[in-house]
């Protein structure tokens, strides 16, 4: 699988160490935080570690995480949620400033395709069901609904997740 994917506006690929401010700042952005489970951390400490974790699953070949880049600048990431039986499930970020611009759309579909020629039978993405601009990226690119539903509770709310698949 490619560590670097390209599309017209977009770069997909592992962290530089430049990038952990950046990085830190997606992971504590309280607007991501209400659609992308993220934890608070307590300590700087803990925020820094899990950037490190990120950065260098980022260049592992186990598991897939990218940061998303336009014009250089780090402005979300998407990496696998849980991979099981060639079925890729993903999450995926994108800072808020930069919502709203189609990026969501165009990395999603450019990691689909490159996850789907690598060799997995499906690519799976679930979002909450009031986070509409993800279920229409989602659909957008070519995903279609499934059966698969589940309640989560997250920062003491109950929220109902909805799941969307691509199969070649």
């Amino acid at each position: 699988m490619n560590k670097i994917m390209k599309t017209a506006r977009l770069v997909m690929k592992p962290y530089e160490e430049a990038d952990q401010n950046d990085l830190a700042e997606l992971l504590t952005n309280d607007e991501i935080k209400k659609t992308f489970m993220i934890p608070d951390f307590l300590t700087r400490e803990e925020l820094l570690h899990m950037v490190e974790a990120l950065m260098n699953r980022s260049l592992c070949d186990e598991h897939f995480h990218r940061g998303i880049y336009s014009n250089r600048v780090l402005i979300g990431f998407v990496n696998d949620v849980e991979i099981n039986n060639g079925v890729i499930e993903l999450g995926y970020v994108i800072h808020p400033e930069y919502h709203n611009k189609g990026y969501a759309t165009e990395m999603l579909q450019a990691v689909i395709e490159e996850l789907l020629h690598s060799g997995f039978s499906a690519v799976t993405a679930g979002a909450f069901i009031e986070n509409a601009a993800s279920i229409r990226v989602m659909q957008k690119c070519g995903m279609e609904k499934i059966d698969r539903e589940e309640d989560i509770v997250y920062r003491g709310i109950k929220r109902h997740c909805v799941y969307y698949t691509r199969k070649p």
